[in-house]
């Protein structure tokens, strides 16, 4: 066995105002030759870690030391051993792939030849070889958090941390960039990959599960999710759809935590339930309960407590939109964009019903986010339509507009404004005024459990309650059809389990909903999913089908993440392109 190469003892780091420390009493070994994940909530304290390992914050209590340095009185030396990746990683996007590697080259005191070596074995390891001369901000998702890791790599660490490098990063890209680490770590290079995906979870050899600062879990992540073995199901009644049935099993006591997952729903019993107290007390008479195989994911809730929220107040407040479920309410038809010569999206077709959430899917760079943009009025067609209630975004913006919510990948909220400034701004572009408009934005600090930070600057909110409140704002006039794009990119699970609740809850009134994700368990709540690849609609279908596609005697009952990347690939070995 390696070596351990971090070692915290104690470790404690509290900040004002807030009631629990950051990182409360830790006390553990990291060792080299495999990746460890650090992993848990908002707020569990992963970056706060990071942040004491890299020298750029000092514990209170306790010791943490890394190579058997101290990350603050050795932190020259320890600067020449350690890459440390944050969220936010500095690249500068006006400068190219190439002037960004020589720029941290610099920073390492890396010359000459062995420049020049290194530059060649990362720019081959990351495949970023072709593309030297492009500017950073014109990368993709994927590529600039590959370049980011050529970065970090320029010294050549013997310990890495990596603070979340899978956010907003599409399936395909992430599997790359674990394959990349994972060749680092048999090396042996020390490598700690914080993650809120608990997929990625799954690929690490030792996992370090947080919660609130303390330490609750640290080992195999397959140990772990054997502790839930005959506690997973999947449910399906035909007496009501997933999203009602999903209602009506989190409220009761024997459920620990549920989520859609196609046209069933995942179910987590508590350790005391029994199937036949499950099934007696949802009082169907077509409920189907089969037992399916733990995921680590299960394990994580679990240990948490569970779920902790079932139910939406959002369907209590909102008006029920009129019209039919067989009406088409979002429609492309042809729909191009053309940026000079390049088709971005490239005759594309789509129908959406009222009432229906429809996912929009695809690799960085695929064209998911144009098409998206074209939908909700942003960008104008080259040619084609991009219809809302049958009326062309191109010559009806202003009226469709009325009926459309927009939450965007960035939040499009006011940092330097409070919660409850955020709220009477938004709510007074859509009209209101006076009692109206107090009462509304009463009901939805209430709603989304604001009240506690609605005099705080929006810019030092949690990441958490930075979604709730975007999407409140984007609900002030109450549309009738809501884009989200990426709304749940780098939020834990716990938020995004709330988050798909309030949008279940709006389905459930009649709003319809279009959503692009990089998060394949969040594609199981979409009724249908387009799947967009070089500028083209290659798939469409429901969660179900489209999983059906790809099965086969290795995959018998394959993950929404591997239909994904088989149909990519599939569509690609079809038109004679490299992957």
């Amino acid at each position: 066995m390696s070596e351990a190469v971090i070692h915290l003892n104690g470790l404690v780091k509290r900040f004002a105002g807030m009631e629990k420390p950051a990182v409360a009493r830790l006390d553990c070994s990291i060792q080299a030759g495999y990746v460890t994940g650090l992993v848990g909530p908002d707020g569990a304290g992963k970056t706060t870690l990071m942040r004491i390992l890299a020298g750029l914050m000092k514990p209170d209590e306790g010791t943490a030391t890394v190579l058997g340095l101290d990350p603050i009185k050795n932190s020259s030396e320890l600067h020449a051993l350690l890459g440390y990746m944050p969220q936010k990683f500095g690249l500068y996007e006006d400068l190219t792939v190439m002037e960004n590697l020589n720029l941290y080259a610099d920073l390492r005191s890396v010359t000459g030849e062995q420049r020049q070596q290194t530059f060649e074995r990362l720019l081959a390891f990351t495949a970023l070889a072709p593309f030297t001369g492009r500017l950073a901000g014109k990368l993709s998702g994927g590529m600039k958090q590959k370049l980011g890791l050529a970065c970090t790599l320029v010294g050549q660490p013997k310990v890495l941390l990596l603070d979340e490098p899978g956010v907003g990063v599409d399936p395909i890209s992430r599997r790359e960039l674990w394959q990349m680490v994972h060749t680092l770590a048999d090396d042996g290079m020390l490598i700690l990959w914080s993650t809120s995906y608990l997929d990625e979870a799954e690929q690490c050899r030792d996992v370090l599960l947080m919660n609130e600062g303390e330490l609750l879990y640290q080992g195999e992540p397959r140990a772990l999710t054997q502790t839930m073995a005959g506690r997973s199901f999947l449910a399906h009644t035909p007496e009501e759809n997933n999203r009602q049935l999903l209602q009506r099993l989190l409220r009761l006591p024997q459920v620990s935590d549920g989520m859609i997952q196609g046209r069933s729903v995942r179910v987590i019993v508590k350790k005391e339930a029994t199937v036949s107290a499950l099934r007696d007390a949802a009082a169907l008479n077509e409920l189907a309960i089969d037992e399916t195989t733990p995921r680590f994911e299960d394990a994580f809730i679990d240990l948490l407590g569970g779920a902790g929220f079932t139910h939406s107040p959002l369907g209590a407040i909102l008006h029920t939109v009129n019209g039919s479920a067989d009406e088409t309410v979002i429609e492309a038809k042809a729909l191009t964009k053309k940026f000079g010569d390049f088709a971005a999206t490239d005759h594309v077709n789509f129908a959406v019903r009222r009432g229906e959430i429809f996912g929009l899917l695809g690799p960085n760079g695929a064209g998911k986010s144009t098409t998206f943009k074209m939908m909700c009025g942003l960008l104008v067609p080259t040619s084609g339509q991009a219809l809302v209630l049958d009326m062309d975004l191109k010559t009806s913006s202003g009226q469709a507009r009325q009926h459309l919510g927009y939450m965007a990948q960035k939040f499009s909220l006011y940092g330097n404004l409070t919660v409850a400034q955020n709220l009477r701004f938004f709510s007074g572009v859509y009209g209101l005024r006076g009692r109206a408009q107090q009462e509304k934005i009463n009901r939805m600090v209430e709603a989304f459990g604001l009240q506690a930070v609605a005099s705080q600057a929006t810019d030092a909110l949690p990441l958490g309650f930075k979604q709730r409140l975007a999407l409140a704002c984007a609900l002030m006039h109450e549309p009738d059809i809501l884009f989200l794009d990426e709304p749940t990119s780098g939020v834990d699970p716990l938020t995004r389990r709330e988050f798909w609740l309030h949008i279940n809850s709006m389905v459930e009134k009649g709003v319809t909903v279009m959503v692009t994700t990089h998060f394949m368990d969040e594609a199981e709540y979409c009724d249908r999913i387009g799947l967009v690849y070089r500028g083209k609609l290659i798939a469409s279908g429901t969660p179900d089908a489209l999983k059906a596609q790809t099965a086969d005697d290795e995959h018998s009952d394959p993950t929404m993440e591997h239909a994904f990347i088989t149909l990519i690939h599939n569509w690609d070995k079809e038109h004679h392109h490299a992957p």
